[in-house]
């Protein structure tokens, strides 16, 4: 199940950002992101308070999280978007998330589904995503369901300096 998530799912969210943290100082993974910089346990208090998480739960525990909300990064700017839209008619995914012990299970792309469908009862036409050039596992994972890299910017992003930032797209599909 996928739902808004709340102020005691926090410390959940936060520990599936630490196991990743793990796997990147192992060597295991590569995502680009740094403990204590970005993402963080305020990080997900912000979304929390901000209205704009969401959990997916199994078996009564979080396993999968992401912010989704209309907040492009200033990066995005600099894009050549292959979908034009308006600010309104995107939405855009932020920090999605899952569990290292739980990957593999189709949680990823469980939330992709949740996601699109939001964007098409919203009425956009856009579906934004970024990740660190870095995570070609993500870029892999957005890729094989439909997503297009529109372009890679150099910035700092969310307080890590010389990050090569990959904007991807996606046209929102509409039943009928």
């Amino acid at each position: 199940m996928i739902r808004k998530a709340e102020q005691g799912d926090v410390k959940a969210i936060a520990a599936i950002y630490d196991a990743i943290h793990d796997l990147e100082e192992a060597g295991a993974m590569t995502t680009g992101w740094v403990r204590g910089v970005y993402p963080m346990e305020a990080t997900a208090r912000a979304a929390v308070a901000a209205g704009e998480m969401y959990v997916l739960e199994e078996g009564g525990r979080v396993v999968a999280s992401a912010r989704i909300n209309r907040e492009q990064m200033p990066a995005y700017a600099q894009v050549a978007w292959q979908t034009p839209a308006r600010d309104d008619q995107v939405l855009v995914l932020h920090t999605l998330t899952v569990d290292p012990a739980r990957s593999g299970r189709g949680h990823a792309r469980r939330f992709l589904q949740f996601y699109e469908d939001m964007a098409a009862e919203m009425g956009c036409v856009a579906l934004r995503i970024n990740t660190n050039a870095r995570n070609t596992a993500a870029r892999k994972m957005y890729a094989r369901h439909g997503y297009r890299e529109s372009g890679t910017i150099p910035c700092e992003f969310n307080g890590i300096p010389g990050v090569a930032l990959v904007c991807m797209e996606k046209r929102v599909e509409r039943d009928g």
